[in-house]
């Protein structure tokens, strides 16, 4: 096991600052491992944890009965309820299971305490239901110990809205003047969540195909053979998931200024999720390591082979800085949070601010 300093990361903060986004300094952080089983490498980002009380993970929350995830009767937007006295942790690709379709949630955020209820944006992960699936309740969802496991799906649900203007409508079919540009500007949003879904279930269905081939077994469930989540529990998996987790589970659980981790599957840099502080890494490093590790399984027969040796540590630092360098576009989400995307070439990175500035969350894809 090797460490690294992170500091062309300062670098690549300043440069991304200049291009649009929000400059920053992480000082004294440092990248260790790598941590390897089979075709996984896992990296270790240390740093500083900043000061305060560590949410509840959305996972915690639904279990305690503190939040409510609620049908709407639509597809890609969902309630959301804290009527707790801690706000919540949501990361984006949090699974909840229930409802009339199984779902994946879009965007992280902090989720405030006594929050009212709130519409969040989702995706179906299961394409073949749309009623109550056994004796479940389909107008609310029971469970969220699931994370999306394809790094596909991220970056479709992650990816900024295209440029592509829609067709301009024939005169007189809408009001001139303001009327027509919002009607352009709703059409464009329709067709790319259209577009964006139909992305997710061609991923849900390739990770399903993926992890039957690598475990030689069918994952689908027959109660409902899309269901990502019910793939996801799939004991044949779980199976295979428990060697990889015991390998790898106690390496991030050994350090307490562990603040987040790079991943590296068949020998390239793939993903990597950064958090503001220890205590909310720990809560959130099970679940993304199993995800991680679904992930690495239904890739063990790709290309390169499975076999390839894990990058050296400074490609993680790299990885990090390089993701940050894209083109800067910035949104407000749920509960006021603030998104800021960059897109390069070769990578996705995207950023979760509080009201108040403070980050809470850093997600890198590799495209």
């Amino acid at each position: 096991m090797r460490s690294i300093s992170v500091t062309p990361l300062a670098v690549a903060f300043a440069v991304a600052g200049a291009a649009g986004g929000a400059a920053r300094a992480d000082q004294g952080m440092r990248v260790s491992g790598p941590f390897v089983h089979d075709n996984l490498a896992i990296y270790f980002v240390h740093g500083e944890s900043v000061a305060g009380p560590v949410p509840l993970t959305l996972q915690e929350a639904v279990a305690k009965g503190q939040v409510q995830v609620s049908e709407t009767g639509r597809v890609n937007e969902l309630e959301i309820e804290n009527t707790g006295s801690q706000s919540v942790f949501i990361q984006a690709g949090d699974i909840v299971k229930g409802g009339r379709q199984d779902r994946v949630l879009t965007v992280s955020f902090l989720l405030p305490a006594n929050s009212g209820r709130l519409p969040i944006a989702s995706y179906c992960v299961e394409q073949g239901r749309w009623s109550a699936r056994g004796s479940e309740d389909q107008k609310r969802f029971s469970s969220a110990g699931e994370a999306m496991p394809s790094r596909s799906a991220l970056l479709a649900m992650a990816a900024p809205p295209a440029t592509k203007e829609r067709p301009q409508p024939d005169a007189g079919v809408n009001a001139t003047g303001g009327n027509a540009a919002l009607s352009q500007r709703v059409g464009r949003e329709v067709d790319e969540v259209a577009s964006k879904q139909r992305q997710v279930w061609e991923s849900v269905a390739s990770t399903q195909r993926k992890l039957a081939q690598g475990l030689n077994a069918p994952v689908a469930s027959p109660q409902s053979a899309s269901s990502l989540q019910l793939a996801l529990e799939n004991e044949k998996l779980k199976g295979a998931q428990a060697a990889f987790m015991a390998a790898l589970q106690p390496a991030g659980e050994k350090e307490t200024d562990i603040v987040g981790f790079v991943v590296a599957i068949n020998g390239r840099m793939s993903s990597a999720n950064l958090y503001p502080s220890n205590g909310l890494f720990q809560k959130m490093w099970g679940k993304q390591l199993a995800a991680v590790v679904t992930e690495a399984i239904g890739e063990a027969g790709g290309s390169p082979p499975a076999a390839a040796s894990p990058p050296a540590p400074a490609a993680a630092t790299q990885f990090l800085a390089d993701a940050e360098k894209g083109k800067s576009t910035q949104r407000a989400v749920a509960a006021g949070t603030l998104q800021e995307i960059r897109d390069a070439d070769k990578f996705l990175y995207n950023e979760a601010r509080a009201a108040d500035g403070q980050w809470i969350h850093r997600n890198y894809l590799a495209k």
